[in-house]
């Protein structure tokens, strides 16, 4: 599965940002960071994408929770790097990078058990 979860990491990190890098030459709003309110107006410009977009955060905020809790559990170093990188390009990308050092650990556990 570490294979497996880290390229679902990359292609999680590609695809999205596919469009954010279109959005970002279209209008400067560089990473979508730059003009934030204009981000947050796109966000949450309909009913739908704002349900999608309260739907995401509230995913990351779990997922920071749960990725804490499982970092000081299985002694996983760089947690904050896949933190700055979800924030940075998403969770699409950050979540199975995460799966991938966690399955890295979890295997030196087992080995080590047996």
């Amino acid at each position: 599965m570490k294979n497996v979860y880290l390229t679902l990491a990359i292609i999680g990190f590609i695809l999205p940002n596919i469009l954010v890098t279109m959005v970002s030459i279209d209008t400067g709003n560089i990473l979508l960071y730059t003009n934030p309110l204009e981000t947050v107006n796109g966000m949450f410009s309909n009913n739908i994408s704002g349900a999608f977009m309260i739907d995401l955060l509230f995913t990351v905020l779990v997922f920071m929770l749960w990725s804490f809790k499982e970092s000081k559990k299985y002694n996983i170093k760089f947690t904050w790097l896949v933190w700055a990188s979800t924030f940075l390009f998403g969770l699409a990308g950050g979540f199975p990078l995460f799966l991938y050092l966690r399955e890295a650990k979890l295997k030196n556990k087992v080995a080590q058990n047996q």
